[in-house]
């Protein structure tokens, strides 16, 4: 069998076991990140199993992301296309300043933890600054650093966040029933019509990919998604004889998607063989702190805005932007103002990564200087 071969076999396993696990965790009344929680256990449990059988391992698959990402993103854009986007845009200076304030706090704890850690100062920064698990471990791989240890520390932090998050949220909103799980939600409709419109959707989704890539755009599979559901029915309505358009994609588009995010995150656990029990003990003092910065900057937003505090400290979780968006989503709570807040985080730290390269360098050599 080729490696090809290999890994779709691979992936179909995980996404089978990861619908029953993600039935029997949405009993538990978590909503639609059940099915990530699902995808993340299978994950774990099939690549596991792989490496125990064959005695081998296999890369993280990195399109299961991006795909997800899109699915997830298509799902989004459409439920929030109704929304008051640009009430949630006007407070664009704020989500800045909060993006700076856990960037600053990021460097201070990279700081500690390469104290602690006994590991050089870029390493440090790059591992514990809230990012993307592939961006930094792909920096750290292009500056010959610890590449395991920085993808380690930035999955544990997604990880955490994806746990803990959603579930201090569930607690916190007193109004969210239990899920039950219906199968008859899930089902594509067979209207011809309305088959044409969801081929429609998928081929906007997949141009919407690869104009976000070409502007190089962070995230493109998430936003290129997500900017095509905003804008899908109200396009569709300028066609000739085409009027009064309300289309949704299928609930099964968004599950799929989230199934496969949490696959990935599993996926990279599967893979971490290679960290002894001390650096996972000084990765999770680092990930704490990191959230307990996120709590930090809740409370700011709280002061400065009218939200309340659930909505603010999904504003300002650190990282899993995608699954904090979804868990807003779920509950249906301002999940406009998350995703603006969350796109602009991304954007933000994108777009200054040169220049925090840059400084986390200077005060590397400074470091070593003395």
């Amino acid at each position: 069998m080729t490696n090809s071969n290999t890994r779709v076999l691979i992936a179909f396993l995980e996404i089978i076991l990861a619908l029953f696990l993600g039935i029997a965790i949405a009993h538990f009344g978590l909503g639609g990140v059940a099915w990530i929680f699902g995808g993340m256990g299978a994950g774990v449990i099939v690549m596991r199993s792989y490496q125990t059988i064959f005695q081998k391992t296999l890369k993280p698959n990195k399109a299961g992301r991006k795909i997800g990402q899109a699915m997830v993103g298509l799902s989004i854009g459409f439920a929030i296309a109704d929304s008051n986007l640009w009430a949630a845009s006007s407070r664009l200076p704020l989500f800045i300043f909060l993006t700076l304030f856990m960037l600053l706090c990021g460097s201070g704890i990279g700081y500690f933890y390469s104290r602690i850690s006994h590991t050089n100062l870029l390493n440090a920064m790059l591992a514990t600054v809230p990012g993307g698990v592939a961006t930094m471990s792909s920096i750290a791989a292009e500056y010959n650093r610890n590449v395991s240890l920085v993808a380690m520390v930035q999955t544990l932090r997604i990880t955490s966040v994806v746990l803990i998050i959603p579930l201090i949220a569930g607690i916190s909103d007193r109004d969210v029933s239990q899920t039950t799980f219906s199968l008859g939600d899930y089902v594509v409709k067979s209207d011809p019509i309305y088959l044409c419109w969801l081929i429609l959707a998928i081929i906007s989704a997949w141009l919407g990919v690869k104009l976000a890539s070409k502007l190089r755009i962070p995230a493109a599979s998430f936003f290129g998604t997500l900017v095509v559901g905003i804008v899908f029915n109200n396009a569709i309505g300028y066609l000739p004889f085409v009027a009064n358009v309300d289309f949704v994609p299928p609930e099964s588009v968004s599950v799929i998607g989230q199934i496969l995010l949490g696959i990935t995150v599993g996926e990279a656990w599967s893979n971490r063989v290679d960290i002894t029990g001390k650096s996972i003990t000084y990765a999770f003092i680092s990930v704490a702190m990191t959230i307990a910065s996120g709590f930090i900057a809740a409370t700011i937003a709280s002061q400065l805005t009218p939200w309340d505090w659930l909505t603010c400290m999904l504003v300002t979780a650190p990282g899993g932007s995608t699954e904090m968006i979804l868990v807003a989503l779920t509950l249906d709570h301002n999940p406009e103002i998350v995703t603006v807040a969350h796109s602009v985080r991304l954007m933000a730290l994108n777009l200054s990564l040169p220049l925090w390269l840059f400084l986390f360098r200077y005060w590397e050599k400074q470091t070593v200087s003395h």
